[in-house]
């Protein structure tokens, strides 16, 4: 119903309003009476063998929402009864700021894809604490973290560092987000001296019974640069990788409007193989535990990033795509 009725009806509208729009409904359902049982009974499906423990985190099951969805913890609770194992919130920065310029969002529709150059935008780290503060649900949450546009790559640390400090009671897990093509020069932070300093500097933070720390990383990284990555990851000692992040690829792409679009991260069904490719290299080169991420639409992409080696996965373009439905989907068929 979702795929063949209401996606094509909110397709014809801009991408971010229908964002908030339909975010809107949610919390709208969700706080009529009886709304949140009809979601979870509508969305949820629960079974014992779904329970994953990562990190020394128990999920409820393995399948997450990724970052840059609620930027600003705003709608966890509504989240939780879509069937979610964990939400990750973000990215955050100290200070707020806008973003790039609208439009900034686009449907890529023949591709199932998105390109997106939000840059960040967000309310800024104060006001996703108050958030998570009232938040209801038990549902597991990472806080995804990044720096200003404004603030120099020479004091990148600083600004890793506030995040982390604020949401060190508010969050199960961190994330650094050093991979996102839309902040300007973000991308040299994965240069292997800028990044150690971060981690380094995290870690320090965060102390031998601290919270686990993710990296997520670029699916445009070279296999000599992956090298690299896992090199970092096992000399920091943070907890493991997010793979991976939107694509600056533009390779096979269907739809004839990408270069109209212009310059932003691709997500969705193109970036589904390369993602997996990422996943399964870093786990024939190590046993660094792995979240998988990337063109995640149906229970069979889900059954490929498992089979590559990751141990939890997150959805994002394909929940857009694919409507709420798939969670659900995709757990039954684990189930199975």
């Amino acid at each position: 119903m979702y795929k063949h009725l209401i996606f094509p009806i909110l397709s014809k509208f801009d991408p971010e309003f229908i964002h908030y729009f339909t975010m809107g409904c949610l919390r709208t359902i969700y706080r009529l009476p009886g709304g949140k049982a009809i979601l979870r009974l509508l969305f949820d499906y629960s079974h014992p063998s779904l329970e994953t423990e990562f990190a020394g985190i128990k999920f409820k099951n393995p399948v997450g929402l990724a970052a840059g969805f609620d930027k600003n913890g705003r709608w966890i609770d509504e989240l939780a009864t879509l069937g979610f194992g964990f939400v990750e919130v973000g990215t955050v920065t100290p200070k707020a700021q806008d973003g790039n310029p609208k439009p900034r969002l686009f449907r890529l529709k023949p591709d199932q894809a998105l390109i997106n150059r939000m840059g960040f935008n967000n309310d800024g780290i104060d006001a996703l604490v108050e958030n998570l503060k009232k938040r209801k649900s038990s549902i597991v949450v990472g806080g995804n973290l990044g720096k200003n546009k404004i603030t120099d790559n020479s004091l990148a640390v600083r600004d890793y560092l506030i995040t982390f400090k604020a949401l060190r009671n508010w969050v199960d897990y961190f994330v650094v987000n050093v991979s996102s093509p839309n902040t300007p020069g973000l991308r040299e932070l994965q240069e292997k001296g800028p990044l150690l300093e971060i981690l380094n500097a995290l870690q320090k933070e965060n102390g031998p019974n601290g919270k686990p720390i993710f990296l997520k990383i670029a699916p445009d990284l070279s296999y000599e640069q992956l090298d690299d990555i896992i090199e970092i990851i096992q000399e920091s000692g943070i907890a493991g990788i997010i793979a991976t992040n939107t694509t600056l690829s533009r390779a096979n792409l269907k739809s004839k409007n990408v270069e109209e679009i212009g310059a932003g991260g691709l997500s969705g069904k193109p970036l589904k193989e390369r993602s997996t490719e990422v996943i399964r290299y870093i786990k024939g080169k190590s046993e660094i535990p792995v979240i998988g991420v990337g063109g995640i639409h149906t229970p069979e992409d889900a059954e490929e990033k498992f089979s590559a080696g990751a141990s939890l996965i997150q959805v994002y373009s394909g929940f857009i795509y694919e409507g709420p439905g798939l969670i659900k989907r995709i757990n039954k068929s684990l189930v199975r």
